[in-house]
């Protein structure tokens, strides 16, 4: 493996969507961060296919900042712009922040000192609180997490693999050879944009680099707030979110195990889904969908029961998608290369003989 040479300590990459009325706040905390003489460290805006004025906030920022750079990346989904900021990084630390997450004063110092201390640990999550618009829902701590809100308490706490429990890819700092070793180049959960659903990109990437032989740790003194708008406390958001988390579920389940225990653990998730959703409806019965949180919650549950054979359809598209089969019933040059290799024949023979 080539040698890499970076030229500073740390990295700030900022993926965003759309984000020219959020940035700003985010650039400004950054700006303002205390305790970083002696790091040489450089931020990254990953605008990602924005249609806004993202680009130009961004440059106005750059004038008096020259540590500042701006990225484009056209496929959309947070993975692939952080992606595009791991290639771009010329840093071995990258910390990752939302464009709607405000830093504490000194959360690139603490991030930076954390991983010289524990030179095992491939991934590092932040104390993330929420600042809200509005009132949030009864009982809203039962999805806080979901919402990338964290609060694991005031001391250092190491992710067991065992536990099934990871941080969220807001305010996640992670070390660049971990994520570019075990990081795949097209994960399989690209996370949310309006052609895609699924969700939980951040848990995918976070078991890759887990599943290598990093430890992940929850730091509290890398302190975030996450700012929600009022949109997001709403029935139809929560539950949209869940939805896109549930159907995910095949796929960070998968990953947590060794490929023999697939199955028999797939197994026992089905029946703990199943179990979940009689216990919700027993327990709050016709209002199990008026609520937010009890309807999100449910949501979660049901759909994560269908995630394996959701998964399975997507299989079986992409198959039938790219068959030669397919194509010939569309037309085109295809069928030609089928008859020329004497498929074409084969497949008429066998429809014939199953119709007789």
């Amino acid at each position: 493996m080539s040698t890499v040479k970076f030229f500073c300590d740390f990295t700030v990459a900022i993926p965003t969507y759309n984000g020219a009325k959020r940035i700003s706040d985010v650039l400004k905390r950054l700006n303002w961060q205390l305790g970083t003489e002696q790091i040489a460290w450089e931020v990254i805006v990953v605008d990602n296919n924005s249609t806004d004025e993202t680009a130009a906030v961004v440059r106005q920022f750059q004038k008096d900042w020259p540590e500042l750079r701006y990225a484009f990346e056209p496929k959309q989904g947070a993975t692939y712009a952080r992606q595009r900021a791991v290639k771009l990084a010329r840093s071995p630390l990258i910390g990752f922040l939302d464009d709607d997450n405000l830093p504490s004063a000194i959360w690139v110092n603490q991030a930076v000192k954390f991983l010289r201390e524990h030179p095992q640990a491939g991934i590092i999550g932040s104390h993330i609180r929420g600042q809200f618009d509005s009132e949030v829902p009864k009982d809203f701590d039962r999805i806080a997490p979901f919402l990338a809100l964290i609060d694991r308490g005031s001391q250092p706490l190491f992710y067991a693999p065992e536990k099934k429990v990871l941080p969220p890819g807001a305010g996640m700092v992670v070390r660049r050879h971990a994520w570019v070793e075990n990081v795949p180049d097209n994960p399989v959960l690209g996370g949310p944009t309006k052609d895609n659903i699924l969700a939980s990109e951040d848990m995918e990437t976070t078991l890759h680099i887990q599943r290598g032989g990093w430890e992940v740790w929850y730091n509290p003194a890398m302190r975030v707030e996450h700012k929600i708008p009022a949109q997001r406390l709403t029935h139809d958001y929560l539950c949209e979110l869940m939805r896109g988390v549930g159907l995910s579920r095949y796929r960070t389940r998968v990953l947590s195990v060794k490929k023999y225990q697939k199955y028999p653990i797939l197994l026992a998730y089905a029946i703990n889904d199943i179990r979940k959703i009689v216990r919700h409806l027993i327990k709050y019965r016709a209002g199990v969908w008026r609520d937010p949180v009890t309807a999100s919650e449910m949501t979660l549950y049901f759909y994560s029961l269908l995630s394996p054979a959701f998964f399975l359809r997507m299989h079986l598209q992409r198959i039938w998608s790219n068959s030669p089969i397919k194509k010939c019933w569309l037309g085109g040059d295809p069928c030609n290369r089928l008859n020329q290799s004497g498929v074409g024949s084969q497949v008429t023979s066998t429809i014939g003989s199953e119709s007789q």
